[in-house]
């Protein structure tokens, strides 16, 4: 499902991987980071998709929102997981969407 965001400006966070083979805990894990960043303050919503390259972008009203999101603690337990466990690589890229349209409308 396609995320509802609102009119622009808004931002997003795009987060790209490559999954090692450990999938310990990985689904539980994102689910709950899932669940967790619904009730983060600017959060509008998420888009993921999942094949040799995951991808997955979040949509929030503010740097400052994402910053908050960043730092969460729980957030930030995962994280470390990731890097130890679950990534083989990983970029996040922060970009300001200006437009956007939709079909249909």
């Amino acid at each position: 499902m396609l995320a509802n965001t609102p009119k622009p400006p808004y931002y997003a966070v795009i987060f790209t991987s490559v999954r090692t083979q450990i999938a310990l805990d990985y689904a539980d894990t994102a689910e709950k980071m899932l669940q967790l960043a619904r009730t983060m303050p600017g959060f509008l919503g998420v888009e993921s998709a999942r094949n040799e390259i995951g991808i997955t972008v979040s949509y929030w009203e503010s740097l400052a929102a994402i910053k908050h999101w960043k730092m969460n603690t729980d957030h930030l337990m995962a994280q470390q997981l990731g890097r130890e466990n679950w990534y083989e690589s990983y970029k996040t890229r922060i970009a300001l969407v200006e437009r956007d349209y939709e079909f249909p409308s």
